[in-house]
């Protein structure tokens, strides 16, 4: 039948779909459609070729984001539920070279490790293309679909050493808590959508922050929305999955969980609070401060205590959380608090990635995550010890390295009108950046100051993989460190449509 008859005789209309916006999900789909074949009809000598297919279509993905970009127009789909802004482009580049560079930590380690690689590969682009729809979603439904087409492929990879105990516990734990705070954060969105009548973002935002909008329920809806995607950045007292399921799962998991999955629940949340509660400072403001304090406090005093890098990483990651969440406190310049926490995910993104990827390769030869193992590294393996000295420096924020850019734009916004609040939430930050740096410099110290477990010098053969992902990431991280205008200058050119 005729589009047009149709729309007459039924009253529905087809949805305008441009092709170009939406050119980043169709690579990263048609890739998980050729991952899905290729593995279904190759004999098991050949899967290695589906590493190789997944990086290609990752670094495919930024082709359709360059040319968004240079064209520099806003565009927007399904009566504005799906928008490709400046947002929402940095956020899909972040993950594809996310995405790419986990596939790098994977290659040789899923490989050795008979991890069924063509599941493997098809879940994390699974995730991926849900982490990539959360950058466009400016609609709760769409946002929760995107919540959950990112969440559901990451409990399965969480569990992916299938006997392993560890591995079953993170699987599990991370299901059960996602799936309460998915359901707590749906209520919050039913009540949003029964008070305002509408499920679009920027209209829930006009309605809510009108004066007449401030019965106890309009807060309750707001704090439960909030609270699915506090979870997400394993904020405290949300938090508790993550040490668990970070050392259960497959390191390289670990990174993707800690690094891509934890942009993606700021990503949502920065959305919620420009766009849809930016008139309700009155509640925004106090739950993201006690939320924040909590998280980098919590994060880094038990952090002090662990004798694992990987937990150890895990805590470090609740702690930076909480200072990202910090400028979502604040009343003042909303453009630099978005600026600050852009740039910030971008500078963590890195350099947490690089200090995964030298303790999967240190752990090729000392089988273990424990801190202790780190012993005497300079003495056969230099080249790691550097790179992970400038990773675990970089996220304490010691300059020249790019970690102190972020934190710099953090306490900024934090600071900007100098409000009481901001004061105290930028003295926070200082106190718990110089507890961080504590546990930071003791892994640096087992690696230059203390004798070789076994006196074992053997080198530590890194595959090319590896090698190529621990370069990528400390490249970026000291040069983004000594040349910081080369990143900030994006991240505020970044406008949030809507907000």
């Amino acid at each position: 039948m005729n589009p047009a008859v149709l729309a007459q005789v039924t009253g529905f209309t087809t949805p305008h779909l441009d092709y170009h916006a939406l050119a980043p999900v169709l690579v990263l789909t048609g890739t998980l459609v050729v991952v899905l074949l290729v593995d279904l009809f190759t004999e098991e000598d050949g899967k290695w070729a589906l590493a190789s297919l997944t990086g290609i279509g990752l670094l495919a993905t930024l082709v359709p984001v360059i040319t968004l970009a240079v064209d520099g127009q806003d565009r927007a789909m399904f009566g504005g539920a799906y928008a490709v802004d400046d947002f929402a482009l940095v956020f899909t580049a972040l993950f594809a070279v996310s995405g790419y560079l986990v596939v790098l930590l994977s290659t040789n380690y899923v490989a050795e490790g008979d991890y069924h690689e063509g599941e493997y590969y098809f879940l994390l682009l699974s995730s991926l293309i849900g982490m990539v729809v959360m950058a466009s979603a400016r609609d709760l439904i769409t946002m929760f679909v995107a919540l959950e087409l990112l969440s559901i492929p990451a409990y399965l990879l969480a569990g992916w050493r299938k006997r392993d105990l560890k591995g079953n516990e993170a699987s599990i734990k991370y299901y059960l808590m996602g799936v309460f705070a998915s359901a707590v954060m749906l209520y919050g969105m039913s009540l949003l959508y029964g008070l305002t009548g509408t499920t679009m973002i920027a209209e829930i935002g006009g309605q809510i922050g009108e004066a007449a909008s401030s019965a106890p329920i309009v807060t309750l809806a707001i704090v439960l929305t909030l609270i699915g995607f506090a979870f997400k950045v394993s904020a405290v007292p949300f938090h508790t999955w993550a040490p668990d399921t970070y050392e259960g799962a497959p390191t390289p998991i670990t990174g993707f969980l800690a690094v891509a999955s934890k942009a993606a629940g700021f990503v949502a949340l920065m959305i919620l609070v420009f766009v849809g509660f930016g008139g309700r400072d009155d509640v925004t403001q106090w739950f993201f401060a006690a939320l924040s304090i909590l998280t980098m406090t919590v994060g880094n005093l038990i952090a002090l205590r662990q004798t694992n890098a990987v937990r150890m990483l895990a805590y470090s990651g609740i702690a930076q959380a909480g200072y990202m969440l910090a400028p979502l406190a604040t009343t003042g310049d909303p453009v630099a608090a978005l600026t600050s926490i852009v740039v910030y995910l971008v500078i963590y993104a890195a350099m947490n990635l690089g200090a995964f990827a030298v303790v999967i390769a240190v752990a090729r030869k000392t089988r273990s995550a424990e801190i202790s193992s780190f012993a005497g590294l300079f003495e056969y393996a230099p080249g790691l010890a550097v790179t992970m000295t400038v990773f675990l420096f970089s996220l304490a924020g010691i300059p020249p390295l790019a970690g102190w850019v972020g934190k710099f734009l953090i306490f900024r916004a934090v600071l900007e009108g100098t409000t009481t609040l901001g004061i105290v939430l930028a003295v926070f930050i200082a106190v718990n950046s110089v507890i961080a740096l504590y546990y930071y410099a003791n892994v640096a110290r087992e690696m230059w100051m203390q004798p070789v477990a076994g006196d074992d010098r053997s080198p530590i053969k890194v595959p090319v993989s590896l090698v190529a992902a621990i370069a990528i990431t400390v490249v970026a991280t000291v040069v983004w460190g000594i040349v910081p205008g080369a990143l900030t200058h994006f991240g505020e050119a970044v406008t949030l449509a809507g907000g």
